[in-house]
């Protein structure tokens, strides 16, 4: 049953990328020829010594840095604990570092993450918000759907009475391409339950701002 609602909601879109249907993967081998390719446009020899083991290399960190897309956010939250002593005030994890892939350059986005949410009946490990970042940054991203993302998993997972999500994080399709604009930073924000409104928000945006100093 569990496996059947999951399998709705990523239909729906609800606490997942909006990915295309699945298409068939192609195998190791097919990769390591594109990486080739690659390799040979960019004005190399992807034969000489130095570029030679270059395309198995490739092919082992693309595992790595896109591991997002063989993972399950929901399942990660269903670990929970109901024994909090009553606790129903703020939970907040910051500086979650974040290692993601701009879905329009295939470049770097390096940032932080700041999850905060306020439990109703149930709390989840810390741990698991940081795997939540990872499950959803190792993909190909646009920062803005990724920090909803992160608050939806959370809105529908631990059913709390509210979360916000703070995303800071840097571009390298803005840093070293196009207009080259070093230290520049994109800062996205979402908030579902009590702090869609405005006085809970602010607590928590002057919690990060007072850490921050």
């Amino acid at each position: 049953m569990l496996d059947a609602t999951l399998g709705n909601l990523a239909r729906e879109g609800v606490g997942t990328s909006a990915a295309p249907e699945r298409l068939a993967r192609p195998c190791r081998a097919d990769a390591e020829a594109a990486v080739r390719t690659l390799i040979r446009w960019a004005g190399d020899d992807p034969a000489r010594e130095g570029l030679r083991q270059t395309p198995a290399r490739v092919v082992r960190a693309y595992e790595e840095w896109f591991a997002g897309y063989a993972q399950d956010p929901n399942r990660m939250l269903q670990t929970t604990f109901g024994e909090v002593g009553g606790y129903d005030d703020l939970v907040m994890l910051r500086d979650i570092p974040l290692e993601s892939t701009c879905e329009h350059h295939m470049a770097p986005i390096c940032g932080r993450v700041h999850i905060a949410y306020q439990p109703d009946a149930k709390v989840v490990g810390i741990s698991k918000l940081a795997r939540l970042v990872d499950a959803y940054g190792r993909r190909l991203q646009i920062q803005e759907r990724l920090t909803a993302e992160l608050a939806d998993a959370l809105d529908y997972s631990l059913k709390p009475r509210g979360v916000a999500v703070v995303v800071e994080a840097e571009h390298a399709c803005m840093t070293s391409r196009g207009v080259r604009k070093h230290a520049a930073k994109l800062v996205t924000r979402a908030f579902r339950g009590v702090y869609a409104d405005a006085t809970p928000r602010r607590e928590v945006l002057d919690l990060l701002r007072r850490n921050d100093g």
